[in-house]
């Protein structure tokens, strides 16, 4: 993958300059740095509705993404996403998974599944196509094996990857981010961050 790469990055963190986004930010510099055009979709500034499960997206056919009934910033997000050569997708562990607004988000992604109303199980338009790189962002307050083994954030992170034809290259989980009330990232971290930032962009 060319160094000139559109890096897409959906962050669906709630606080400004937490963990989560002190990685974001982080990655993003390491990405500009070696000459990727990054754009930042703060999810909790992008408005978005929830999904209806009226299922209109998902029945017309063809590879490319359904489109939705309802008229928000969804459509705009979805060509963001079809234009991109790679993602960050990022999200903190609440309650055990994601935060609702990357649910929220996730979602709306059923766009990217084709179910007619006689077909049993949904086929995913981009299942298969796995030509595009993603990196995995999360973070909680359990420590960092502990994190990644119990809760779905990551899970659901690699979900939404393979939703949208990406494959990913590595997570970035940082544990124990309640410590301190302004918790800076490790610098081991920044460290992996930045390597999974070339990896991102290498060919």
């Amino acid at each position: 993958m060319a160094n000139s790469s559109k890096v897409l990055v959906i962050n669906g963190s709630y606080r400004d300059d937490g963990i989560t986004d002190q990685a974001v930010e982080v990655s993003v510099a390491a990405l500009n740095e070696n000459g990727a055009e990054t754009e930042i979709i703060n999810l909790r500034d992008y408005p978005i509705e929830f999904c209806l499960n009226c299922r209109e997206c998902t029945l017309q056919p063809g590879n490319s993404p359904g489109r939705c009934v309802l008229d928000d910033d969804m459509h705009a997000l979805i060509e963001k996403i079809e234009a991109a050569q790679a993602f960050i997708l990022a999200s903190p562990t609440n309650f055990g998974s994601a935060t609702a607004i990357y649910k929220r988000f996730m979602e709306r992604l059923i766009a990217y599944a084709y179910w007619p109303w006689e077909q049993s199980y949904p086929k995913f338009r981009k299942a298969d196509a796995a030509q595009k790189k993603a990196m995995l962002i999360s973070s909680s307050a359990a420590p960092s094996w502990f994190g990644r083994w119990l809760f779905r954030t990551s899970k659901q992170l690699a979900m939404t990857a393979k939703t949208i034809g990406a494959e990913p290259v590595g997570t970035l989980f940082t544990g124990l981010a309640n410590t301190e009330k302004h918790k800076r990232l490790p610098p081991k971290t920044v460290e992996r961050a930045r390597v999974l930032a070339a990896k991102l962009i290498s060919t």
